[in-house]
């Protein structure tokens, strides 16, 4: 395996596709190879030879003298396995290949094959379909976009090469510094995995700006985000929010399962900062690469009006800022320039009257305040405010060397207070015209710091039968079925020791009456059907059976009910179970997902679940705390914690349900979905009991 290094600090660099022709992508890459000051040697390929801006040119990639660290190919697809070949064949330890018509149009045959070549012979492949790569490191830009890239400490990484590009201009306008900027496409070898594992160790680097379209070999993609974001902070954009809604209508758990909500969740689940837009991507890559650390959670806010400051107030509160609260402590630090008719609370009010000079005054006693950790600072142009004075003394506090805490400006009004704006923003002073992306950058802030200081405890071994389950899982697979029956998914809890309802399965009405009087009443009856799995749709349900004569209507009624539903349906048998205690009902499920493989889920259960799909989800494995956290994390939480006189239910038990569920499927690949709905929570130190479970084997498994 080559050292990525090579690719981000390659000695030497061939352009095979190189042109004397301006306006061709081969004379572009070499004109940006020169441009950049590329600290490398430059070997312009064309079968023609000759001259090409004033390099000279070989006819072959084997032609070329010494070894080549990086070969960038820009010729057409039908002979791009050649080049690749030659490249192999020469020892080049990395390919870019700038070319698309591969698996992006359906020619991923002529893309495996090319890549296979190449990683038999040791050379890694960059793309195919990028526009490239920049290394500030090297000095080297070897893209088709923009010869003029600044550098600095914020890389990206694109799996769109045309946005990288756009991406390029749009930093230099907003005034980032690259360090590297990268484009993945097809990600036929090299991922954003391997980029993020270099880029956590890169001294240049201290932001990752990422723009993902789709995620490849999820697992290990997880386990990246999760090491890399507690070195240095990423910021993803995420698009395709609407793509695959459903993905798999045989259960909850696959059908809430949309592509985007899962991805927001693992997003959250690794510390990762997930952008609406590039806009707010790019201004919080650019507050997160100069702003110190606050060293706790108490924010002040520093305005000249009530309005402005309360806005700021709200987005405090959906950023997850913490606005100090010691009214003491802000009277003696702020009193000497508030004035009498303003405020000392958090907003704090200079009024309308002040001035610059009020403004810095303020901010100095803040900055001089310990038990204040962050200031945002805001207000509306009014006569008495010198826009000019106030960019001039702005300048002299941030770049003084002195600021330790920090700090953006959000400022409304005219055309010079606008004009200075543009002035400081583009010195790289955090100003805004909006209040909301001033606080949005730092709640960026605040979220990056508190996600590198969370201790995150280690895994725990949750025991488990696995003989029990892969009896279960056999004896479903000799049957020829891909989902198990109720009275096996109930031996499955059992091996993993999730308490259920007693229950039995009845083949005549004499055994339901049997049963049910073996249980002690009330019962509840379910069909049990390989055609039904969602049983209530299928009037496949009866509750509250007290007695013999209500066993023997519930009987009828439900096979009635279930032949008109589905009348070539096999029915089973009708499971008889105790019904159980009022609870808080919940959901909890697993599943492989196809992009991140082993994923869990819980939310608020019972029949309403896909109309109020109030779900989390997480990547699993997970440790006891970040189960708990998906727990707090829904909206309905506060019915776990007691409403209106009743007890705390037991929340430790539903977060040791969600790892034991997690652990089925991380272990067990021929189950691909598990369901628990409800999971019944209990008051606390009573547990839990799984009431109705649904489990799927994978359908791949069972073809084989």
């Amino acid at each position: 395996m080559q050292d990525i290094k090579y690719l981000f600090e390659p000695r030497s660099v061939a352009v095979l596709g190189a042109s004397s022709k301006a306006g061709k992508l081969g004379n572009t890459l070499v004109s940006n190879l020169i441009f950049s000051k590329y600290k490398g040697k430059i070997y312009p390929v064309n079968p023609s030879g000759g001259d090409i801006l004033g390099l000279a040119a070989y006819k072959d990639v084997a032609d070329v003298p010494g070894e080549i660290d990086l070969a960038v190919i820009v010729i057409p697809a039908n002979v791009t396995f050649e080049a690749v070949k030659s490249c192999a064949d020469k020892g080049v330890k990395f390919v870019a290949i700038i070319t698309s018509g591969f698996a992006e149009i359906g020619n991923a045959e002529e893309e495996r094959k090319m890549v296979s070549y190449a990683l038999d012979h040791g050379t890694r492949v960059l793309g195919p379909n990028i526009m490239g790569i920049y290394s500030a490191a090297a000095r080297m830009n070897a893209t088709f976009g923009p010869g003029d890239i600044a550098s600095g400490n914020v890389a990206i990484v694109t799996q769109s090469g045309a946005l990288g590009i756009a991406m390029i201009g749009k930093t230099k306008v907003e005034n980032i510094g690259l360090s590297a900027i990268v484009s993945v496409g097809n990600k036929a070898d090299i991922s954003e995995i391997d980029l993020l594992d270099h880029l956590a160790s890169d001294a240049n680097t201290r932001v990752i700006m990422m723009y993902i379209e789709g995620v490849t070999h999820g697992e290990q993609f997880v386990d990246a985000l999760n090491r890399t974001s507690k070195i240095k902070p990423i910021v993803v954009v995420k698009s395709g929010r609407s793509k695959r809604g459903a993905m798999a209508a045989a259960s909850h758990t696959g059908s809430l399962a949309g592509e985007d909500k899962v991805f927001d969740d693992i997003a959250r689940q690794c510390g990762v900062l997930r952008a609406e837009s590039l806009q707010e991507a790019m201004e919080w890559c650019k507050i997160l690469s100069t702003a110190p650390e606050p060293v706790d959670d108490n924010a002040v806010i520093i305005t000249n009006g009530g309005g402005i400051g309360v806005m700021a107030a709200d987005a405090c509160e959906k950023y997850n800022i913490n606005l100090y609260d010691n009214l003491t402590d802000m009277n003696n630090t702020f009193s000497s320039v508030v004035p009498k008719f303003g405020s000392l609370k958090n907003p704090v009010d200079l009024t309308g009257e002040a001035t610059a000079e009020d403004y810095f005054r303020a901010i100095n006693f803040a900055l001089s305040n310990n038990n204040i950790s962050s200031i945002l600072c805001l207000g509306c142009e009014t006569g008495v405010f010198d826009p000019e004075k106030f960019a001039s003394r702005t300048e002299e506090l941030y770049f003084s060397n002195k600021l330790q805490k920090p700090i953006v400006f959000s400022f409304v009004g005219g055309a010079r207070l606008e004009d200075n704006i543009h002035r400081l923003k583009s010195e790289g002073v955090p100003v805004y015209n909006d209040v909301l992306l001033a606080t949005s950058c730092m709640g960026a802030v605040y979220y990056n710091t508190r996600q590198k200081q969370d201790y995150a405890p280690e895994l725990i071994d949750i025991p488990i039968d696995d003989k029990a389950i892969q009896n279960v899982i056999d004896g479903v697979r000799k049957d020829g079925r891909v989902f198990l029956f109720s009275h096996e998914s109930q031996r499955i809890m059992r091996a993993v020791n999730i308490a259920n309802p007693v229950s039995n399965i009845a083949h005549t009405l004499e055994e339901a009456v049997k049963y049910a009087e073996q249980t002690g009443y009330p019962v509840v009856m379910k069909i049990v059907s390989r055609d039904i799995l969602h049983k209530s749709d299928a009037g496949g349900v009866a509750l509250d059976i007290d007695n013999e004569a209500e066993v023997t209507d519930a009987y009828e009624a439900i096979l009635q009910n279930c032949r008109r539903f589905k009348p070539d349906a096999v029915i089973e048998g009708i499971e008889v179970s105790e019904q159980l205690k009022p609870g808080v009902e919940t959901i909890v499920g697993a599943r492989r997902d196809l992009s991140f493989g082993p994923i869990v889920m819980f939310g608020l259960g019972g029949i309403y679940v896909e109309v109020m799909k109030d779900i989390v989800f997480r990547a699993f494995p997970l440790n006891i705390r970040e189960a708990n956290r998906m727990i707090t994390q829904i909206k309905s939480y506060p019915l776990l914690l007691g409403v209106r006189g009743e007890t705390r239910k037991d929340i430790d038990a539903v977060a040791d349900a969600i790892l034991r569920v997690g652990t089925i499927i991380k272990r067990f690949k021929d189950i691909s979905d598990i369901e628990i709905n409800p999971l019944v929570a209990y008051d606390h130190g009573d547990g839990v009991k799984a009431v109705d479970v649904r489990i799927l084997l994978s359908r791949q498994e069972a073809a084989k």
